[in-house]
């Protein structure tokens, strides 16, 4: 499968903005928008001039790589928001939103969606008792998300969850930190995601 290898700074450094793809080093002065808050390469600091096709470009690529998604998956998912009824860019940000590994990085498992990737697909969630290793994996109201047990004790999981305790939930999921046990208990709406993302940008790309 293809990925993203480079450093991943640069694709904050791209969009202009902190994406937090690289956890805790987001949060403090190491951060490349701290100390080179400009495109990169060689002409990353001259001005550039963007057309209406290069907004939506941006708007697109900024979400696929929140979430960290190719863009095979992306277009996928948007054809599956065309299909529902409602607005189609929320459904796909709602959609995005509902990936298994992006509801470990909300619960605060993990310092990013890059590292809740990597946990669940190692096996250390379970989906209504069952364990389940795909991150793309949607979750629906009802569901119930439960750290296995085996998997409480590591270090690297427990440190998270500590450095995390300030993180609220959201809305739409229940969460029991003593138990660590999260419920879903609704569909995301628009409020409750904090991307800074004009999705109505993406659907007027896909549509042309």
């Amino acid at each position: 499968m293809a990925r993203y290898t480079d450093a991943v700074c640069r694709q904050c450094r791209r969009e202009g903005q902190k994406l937090f793809l690289k956890g805790d080093r987001c949060y403090g002065e190491k951060c490349a928008m701290v100390s080179r808050a400009y495109a990169p390469g060689q002409h990353g600091q001259g001005r550039t001039k963007n057309s209406e096709y290069g907004q939506q470009m941006r708007e697109k690529q900024k979400a696929k790589r929140y979430y960290g998604v190719l863009e095979s998956q992306f277009r996928g998912y948007f054809e599956m928001a065309a299909r529902r009824p409602g607005q189609t860019g929320e459904n796909l940000l709602s959609i995005l939103e509902c990936r298994l590994d992006n509801v470990v990085y909300r619960l605060g498992f993990a310092m990013s969606r890059a590292e809740a990737r990597q946990m669940v697909t190692h096996g250390h969630f379970t989906v209504n008792g069952r364990k389940v290793s795909i991150p793309s994996y949607q979750v629906k109201p009802g569901m119930v998300i439960t750290l296995k047990d085996s998997s409480r004790g590591i270090e690297k999981i427990k440190a998270n969850i500590e450095a995390n305790a300030f993180r609220p939930a959201p809305k739409w999921l229940e969460y029991d930190a003593n138990n660590m046990i999260a419920k879903v208990v609704g569909v995301p709406a628009r409020d409750d995601i904090d991307l800074p993302v004009e999705e109505h940008l993406i659907v007027e790309l896909y549509s042309k």
